[in-house]
């Protein structure tokens, strides 16, 4: 019967304090749970490996007794011995008669979501068969049975890329998990980047009878080359000809979903910025209410000016 090695199966050192052995053990135990690996049976043995190395390495004195054994196991391989013909006898006879015992705090199991194990031929050899018995008993003489308390399914997060457009009227997203499970997953107006969409009850299953967790949309709004948003307002720049900058005039500003009709009064600045209300993003918890568009007006020049043109410059320049 080969040596097992309960220091690397926790992954950690031979000197580890209690603390670390319990942190180490359920980290693991979450790892390799057979709730969550149920499938998996490399998992599974592997998850009972975890729960009996922490059974020993635990309790003080079942780790004085295998820390003991280990010096003796390889000094018996060291001379040729097979672990087959490793003498158990003395050692078991003692754990039997002398050795005190400590039953797992159930609260520890409670945390992995009501587990089951069992001890190995090994520990079994080591500790004897009454000690076997004793850790069964102290768990409820079920083998590391637990009834299983109520849980909920742990919530689920899943990242979602719109475009501004549909931000502004809310879209939807088809969920599908490898097992065909689909869902129609609905967004409403005014998500942003960072905005988080409850889907209630489509995240991991729960335990015990306990209900499923929710999935979480996490939202990001890629860039729009015309339209740039800020919180719930946006802003955009437009071009307009010389004449109606200087004579006045109205221009259309298309916003998402509709145009508006901006007036440009006479002698406008190049630059100047406009305030359109109600003609930017829906406010996601009012979306009956809208954030503002801001406008910047730009002067677009005439280009490639005939003769007369430019000499109508140059007399309007000598005015000035």
């Amino acid at each position: 019967m080969d040596y097992k090695d309960y220091y690397t199966i926790l992954g950690v050192d031979r000197k580890a304090g209690a603390k670390e052995i319990k942190k180490a053990y359920r980290k693991l135990a979450r790892k390799y749970h057979p709730d969550v690996n149920s499938e998996n049976e490399t998992s599974q043995k592997k998850f009972l490996d975890i729960n009996e190395a922490n059974e020993v390495l635990s309790d003080p004195e079942k780790r004085k007794e295998y820390d003991q054994l280990g010096s003796q196991w390889q000094k018996h391989q060291r001379t040729g011995g097979r672990p087959e013909d490793f003498n158990w006898g003395q050692r078991r006879s003692a754990a039997d008669q002398n050795h005190t015992y400590r039953t797992v705090n159930p609260e520890d199991f409670e945390d992995l979501f009501g587990a089951t194990g069992s001890h190995s031929d090994f520990f079994e050899n080591l500790f004897g068969q009454a000690a076997r018995q004793q850790a069964d008993r102290g768990m409820g003489g079920q083998h590391y049975q637990y009834q299983e308390r109520q849980r909920q399914g742990i919530d689920l997060e899943h990242s979602v890329q719109l475009t501004l457009y549909e931000a502004f009227h809310g879209t939807s997203r088809v969920m599908e998990w490898e097992d065909g499970h689909k869902i129609d997953a609905k967004i409403p107006p005014g998500v942003k980047t960072g905005s988080r969409v409850r889907l209630k009850g489509q995240g991991g299953p729960g335990s015990g009878g306990g209900e499923p967790g929710d999935l979480y949309l996490t939202i990001e709004v890629l860039h729009d080359d015309r339209l740039q948003r800020n919180n719930d307002d946006l802003k955009t720049t437009v071009q307009v000809d010389l004449f109606t900058m200087l004579l006045g005039g109205k221009i259309s500003v298309s916003g998402i979903g509709r145009t508006v009709k901006l007036d440009i009064p006479p002698e406008t600045r190049n630059g100047r910025i406009f305030r359109l209300r109600g003609v930017g993003m829906p406010k996601i918890k009012h979306p009956d209410h809208y954030g503002d568009l801001y406008v910047t007006v730009e002067t677009n020049l005439p280009q490639n000016l005939t003769g007369e043109e430019k000499e109508l410059v140059e007399q309007w320049k000598g005015m000035h």
